[in-house]
Formats: C-alpha cells, sequence, structure tokens
C-alpha cells in the first residue's frame, strides 16, 4: 500500500483560548483508484507526541487500509515537534500531561474525528487507538458517538482518574456512554496500571455492559524506549487491527 503523509494545522479555541493543534495525516493510496474510500483512525501518542516510532504505527496501520490522523497533543505549550525520549522531554511530558485540561483532551479528539469526517475519501467508520497516555485518550474519544471502535494500549491514568488539570478525570467514571466495541492491551509487568487498577477497569467495563476484549502478554510492559512502536504493533500481540476496526 502507498502511504501519502500530510498535516493540517486546526484552530482550536478549548478554554477560551485561541490557538493552533497540528495533526498529521497517513492516508493509504491505491493507484488508479483516486476515490477510493476508506475508514478513518486517531491515533494518539505517548507523552512524547508523534515521534518516529508513532509515525511508524501510524504507517503500519494505514498500510492497512485507513486514513490515520495523529494530534499534536501538547499544543497548548510546544509546537508540533516530538519531545526526545530522555529525561528533559519525559519531565516535559510528563508536567504537560496534568497542564492540559480535559477540554483540552476532549477537543483534540472532536477536532481529529471532524478532520477525517471533512475528507472526501473518508468512508464515516472511525475507530480510536494509542498507546500510555495515548491509550487513555482513545478510550476517552470512545465517549464520542461516531467512535466504533477503540483499541489501547497500555493505557495510563484511567484506574486512578488522574489525566488533566486537578488530575481528577471522569473517562472511566463515563465509561456506560461508550458505544463502540473496545480492546484493552496491558501487560503483566506493567509498572504504570498495577494488577488492581487493571482489575478495576476490567470490573467497570463488565458492570457497565460494555462490549470489549482484554489482553494481558505475558512479561510485557510499557517503558522500554527500545521497543515504544513495537509493543504497539499488533503482529507481536497476535492482533489484526484491522479486524477489530472493520
Amino acid at each position: 500500500m502507498i502511504i501519502k503523509e500530510s498535516h493540517q494545522d486546526v484552530a482550536t479555541k478549548a478554554d477560551g483560548k485561541e490557538g493552533s493543534m497540528r495533526i498529521f495525516l497517513y492516508h493509504p493510496v491505491i493507484p488508479g483508484y483516486p476515490n477510493a474510500r476508506f475508514p478513518g483512525v486517531v491515533l494518539f501518542s505517548e507523552i512524547y507526541q508523534v515521534t518516529g516510532p508513532v509515525a511508524r504505527f501510524a504507517r503500519q496501520i494505514a498500510g492497512q487500509g485507513y486514513i490515520v490522523a495523529a494530534p499534536s497533543s501538547y499544543h497548548e505549550f510546544t509546537g508540533p515537534e516530538p519531545l526526545a525520549y530522555d529525561v528533559p522531554g519525559t519531565d516535559a511530558g510528563n508536567e504537560y500531561k496534568i497542564k492540559k485540561t480535559l477540554a483540552g483532551y476532549d477537543e483534540d479528539s472532536t477536532l481529529s474525528i471532524d478532520t477525517l469526517l471533512a475528507l472526501p475519501t473518508c468512508n464515516g467508520r472511525i475507530g480510536a487507538t494509542g498507546m500510555c497516555l495515548g491509550g487513555h485518550l482513545a478510550f476517552r474519544c470512545a465517549l464520542d458517538s461516531r467512535v466504533s471502535a477503540a483499541v489501547t494500549y497500555f493505557a495510563t491514568d484511567l484506574h486512578s482518574a488522574t489525566l488533566g488539570l486537578g488530575m481528577k478525570d471522569d473517562t472511566l467514571a463515563r465509561c456506560s456512554e461508550i458505544k463502540a466495541e473496545l480492546v484493552m492491551i496491558h501487560g503483566t509487568l506493567d509498572n504504570h496500571v498495577p494488577p488492581e487498577g487493571r482489575d478495576l477497569i476490567r470490573k467497570t467495563l463488565r458492570e457497565k455492559g460494555i462490549i470489549f476484549s482484554w489482553y494481558e502478554p505475558a512479561g510485557a510492559q510499557p517503558t522500554d524506549k527500545s521497543s515504544v512502536g513495537n509493543f504497539s504493533t499488533s503482529p507481536q500481540l497476535g492482533i489484526d487491527q484491522s479486524q477489530i476496526f472493520t
């Protein structure tokens, strides 16, 4: 599959503050079929924004026949460039994560979905995915009724409800609003979401009647930066995302 890469800068106004967010687009192209239409997927990154590994993941999804939109989550504080996988980059990402408001996160999701649906080549079906911070954001994005499926990898802060300014989010508490099918992927060695946190998420989803699948690969954990982007690739987990988002 040929992948065309571009970006769109969209206006933002969450919390009454005007700004701009860059959305990176990865678009499949079929030679000879310029009017081919594809489903869309919003891809949320970890705390480092759209890094090389995240872009690689986007290309993998696009290669399966999806238009991928990857927003720059920290546009309120910095440019669209990725943060470095080092101590200063990690500190900045963690700081921005709890300085950004829930209204800001939600506007990012809405604008990313709007951008996909505005494309004449999008067939109207939307999924969401992401890793770590992005896993939480993909879950939260599924609160939008336009999302029909979401795949989350190591979704952080979901069990503790500590996302965003004030570190008091309502994501899991609102999960009964989700109509999408979910796939939740953690790992038995997940050091951000402990066993009791994973149990809470799973129990809440069951109690609220959410349609979901749950995977905990043995020995998997998200902190090895050399494998960032690899833990999120479905072949390593035996999961075909093309079947999930279809």
